[in-house]
């Protein structure tokens, strides 16, 4: 089957103070989780943040998989022996281990699951492949990244539900497979699930390894996750309804396939039958990320989102100082720009990065996707600066020699998308595209 997934059904919800009267609520605390993430306390359980116990588990998760052939450890170099890489990052692993609380057995078998879900859907290639204007597409109905992290470097997405009507959504649902990859044509998986995983890959394969290269507090541990605004001001109960599937498909894949990748989730503009439809959205995420969810007052929207972000970090219409609106591209800080720069071009009055797929790799970034018909495969330098700076803190997390420095200093300007540099996609792994099952 080539669309599969399965919910785990929450046991905890909140609601904000004008729905606190709700029998089903209990409330989360948005000050104590801001304290909580202003310290070190939602490190437990990530990279270079273990316990011994923890550690234990680690390797016993990753022997229990190298014996069932999901996972490849590393191997060192030596006279005769080429260094390889292991399969997946210990980020990954662990982000197994924390969704099952360190049980093994469980981490074990949703990470199976997993990786034959992405080889029987073959996501890569999916990814690599996509129609890039099919990708925008499906961009522009799921969250979008701002551009913009929180104080840890967690980057900052928004969902505003309003946008998604019956008209756009029929408009969307009659375009979704142009953009079809032809290996994927025959699958019956429906497009708009396809796209759906290829947002994912993106999160995954290009704004994550972005922002775990990108000055934060703690750059000893990958970014994993993100942060999301969820706007359903202006949304009648019946557009929730006729939106229930499409929201449902991103919450369940991700609590299935993605999990450990949901941070803070606020939810703001909440109407007074929203009880009703917490009813439906708690029974798509695990208890962990329902802990996680916050349903905000119009007066606690400003004062929360700033307890978690600086007010340049989300938009104007949210109390915050950020030019962004709905279905524009992110509008990156300054420091994301300085890695961005070779895949940057003129939109108008501003400047924007390139449309479609992308892998950020480090030292490049590889441009994917197909347009017209013809296939996107270009790598782009980032400025060895700090591509120097991104190997050194990559190894770190894995406890990796330093790999040598790009030989190259010039700033390459991004090439066509007809142009196709010969360029193995991969050469040089990111966090989910190491695996041994097309992971």
């Amino acid at each position: 089957m080539l669309w599969r997934t399965k919910s785990h059904h929450s046991q905890a919800s909140e609601q904000d103070a004008s729905l606190s009267k709700t029998a089903s609520a209990s409330k989360n605390d948005p000050a104590a989780s801001a304290t909580a993430a202003a310290g070190t306390e939602w490190l437990a359980g990530h990279l270079n943040h273990l316990t011994p116990e923890q550690e234990e588990k680690l390797v016993e998760f990753k022997k229990v998989c190298a014996e069932n052939g999901y996972y490849t450890a590393a191997v060192e170099p030596a006279e005769g022996v080429e260094e390889k890489p292991a399969s997946h990052h210990d980020a990954t692993m662990l982000r197994f281990l924390r969704a099952r609380k360190f049980d093994v057995e469980g981490a074990w078998g949703q990470f199976k699951e997993t990786e034959d879900w992405r080889k029987e859907n073959a996501i890569e290639s999916l990814y690599a492949n996509i129609g890039v204007d099919s990708y925008e597409a499906s961009r522009r109905m799921y969250p979008q990244w701002t551009g913009r992290r929180d104080r840890r470097g967690i980057p900052v997405y928004v969902f505003e539900i309003r946008h998604l009507n019956s008209k756009e959504m029929a408009a969307y649902n009659s375009t979704m497979n142009t953009g079809t990859p032809e290996s994927h044509k025959s699958s019956s998986v429906p497009a708009r699930l396809l796209n759906l995983f290829a947002l994912y890959e993106n999160l995954l394969g290009f704004v994550m390894p972005l922002c775990s290269s990108l000055p934060r507090p703690n750059p000893e541990t990958p970014i994993v996750a993100s942060t999301n605004i969820v706007d359903v001001s202006g949304v009648g109960l019946k557009q929730f309804w006729n939106l229930k599937s499409h929201m449902q498909d991103a919450s369940v894949l991700a609590t299935a396939h993605y999990p450990e990748t949901l941070d803070r989730i606020f939810i703001i503009g909440a109407p007074a039958f929203f009880p009703t439809v917490w009813g439906w959205i708690k029974r798509w995420f695990d208890p962990g990320t329902t802990s996680k969810i916050f349903i905000l007052s119009a007066s606690e929207v400003k004062p929360t989102l700033s307890s978690f972000m600086d007010t340049s970090s989300f938009p104007e219409q949210y109390g915050g100082e950020l030019k962004w609106q709905w279905g524009d591209m992110p509008n990156t800080d300054e420091a994301a720009n300085e890695l961005l720069k070779n895949v940057q071009v003129e939109a108008g009055d501003k400047t924007e990065i390139l449309k479609g797929p992308m892998l950020f790799k480090g030292d490049q970034i590889e441009v994917l996707g197909t347009e017209d018909g013809k296939e996107r495969r270009n790598a782009v330098p980032v400025p060895v600066s700090h591509t120097e700076h991104s190997a050194s803190s990559e190894n770190k997390e894995n406890g990796e020699k330093p790999a040598e420095s790009s030989s190259s200093d010039v700033e390459t300007p991004v090439p066509t998308e007809n142009e196709k540099a010969a360029v193995n996609v991969d050469q040089v792994p990111s966090e989910e595209a190491q695996t041994t099952t097309v992971a």
